[in-house]
């Protein structure tokens, strides 16, 4: 299996944009509404590097400008996963395993410093899938859907961890926006793969 992780990139970098309405309401219903602005502003930025960098690993590009320059509690996060996901890739020539080494690795760092764990409505939820789906020999669609269904799943769970733990019930019936965020990453993969078929359209996602 195989996918340009440049095109992966800019594949989320559009998916964003066509989420950014989306994310942005569900992180008003658990945070301070700045996901959608933070990730788009992100992946953004990550554009322009690619643009400017053309020979550069693409997710170390990537990783450099979430840990720098993104803020929330969101950016640094997701920096540490596309760092992982960048040493996974320039580790093993097969792209599968390359990401397979990297979510794994991604979701063990951002566990270190978030202290999060699967059910605690975070980012988490939709990584550990990702992270057993890719463990169990499945493809970037089967791993797509495993993220999709664990960030949906937390529209039911109430928050222990980030700044949706202080509004309670509140968040309840609508799922995490980090999860739902980290979860377009892998929808995006799969159809860089081209199997995202079976996946639903962005505009039945969120």
């Amino acid at each position: 299996m195989t996918a340009d992780q440049r095109l992966v990139l800019l594949t989320y970098a559009d998916a964003a944009r066509t989420a950014h309405d989306a994310l942005t309401t569900l992180d008003q219903h658990s945070g301070d509404g700045d996901f959608g602005d933070n990730l788009l502003d992100g992946l953004d930025r990550v554009r322009a590097a690619l643009d400017a960098h053309p020979t550069e690993p693409a997710f170390h590009l990537a990783a450099t400008v979430f840990l720098d320059e993104v803020g929330g509690t969101s950016g640094p996060l997701i920096g540490l996963l596309f760092q992982e996901i960048a040493r996974g890739l320039a580790a093993h020539t097969d792209d599968r395993e390359g990401w397979r080494a990297g979510v794994s690795e991604g979701l063990a760092a951002i566990q270190r410093v978030g202290e999060a764990e699967p059910g605690d409505r975070t980012m988490v939820d939709a990584l550990a899938p990702a992270r057993d789906a890719f463990e169990a020999g499945a493809s970037f669609g089967a791993v797509a859907d495993a993220a999709l269904t664990g960030a949906r799943n937390t529209a039911d769970l109430r928050a222990r961890r980030g700044r949706a733990s202080y509004v309670g019930d509140r968040a309840l019936g609508a799922p995490d926006p980090g999860a739902m965020g980290v979860a377009l990453l892998f929808w995006s993969l799969a159809h860089v793969a081209g199997q995202g078929d079976r996946l639903p359209d962005l505009a039945n996602l969120l």
